[in-house]
């Protein structure tokens, strides 16, 4: 799947779970995501996916998520953590992630 911020385009692995085929069932999508706590975007998305929460302990740059049944978190910087999420997948090479993210909303459109 490729992500797409702006002129950057990243290619992400999906999960092998069942929230990451929902999730590219849904795709194309384009979304306005906001920012949260300097190292996540985030949306909450009109319609559930199937979720399994697990605590990852250390959220890594390029982690995509889901927090909940309906919240995509793409995380643009790693940390510990104790929240829990459902992997969707990750960025293959999240270098230059930040800098495309930046500091506030940003649309991001996905696409296989």
């Amino acid at each position: 799947m490729n992500m797409t911020i702006g002129n950057s385009t990243f290619t992400i692995t999906l999960a092998d779970n069942t929230t990451a085929l929902a999730f590219a069932d849904l795709l194309p999508l384009r979304l306005n995501m906001s920012e949260l706590n300097g190292n996540e975007k985030y949306i909450y998305l009109d319609q559930s996916l199937p979720s399994q929460p697990t605590s990852p302990g250390t959220i890594q740059t390029g982690d995509l998520m889901l927090y909940g049944s309906t919240c995509i978190v793409l995380f643009y910087e790693s940390f510990s953590t104790s929240y829990r999420y459902t992997r969707i997948g990750r960025v293959d090479n999240p270098a230059g992630l930040a800098a495309a993210v930046g500091s506030g909303s940003v649309t991001v459109s996905f696409e296989r």
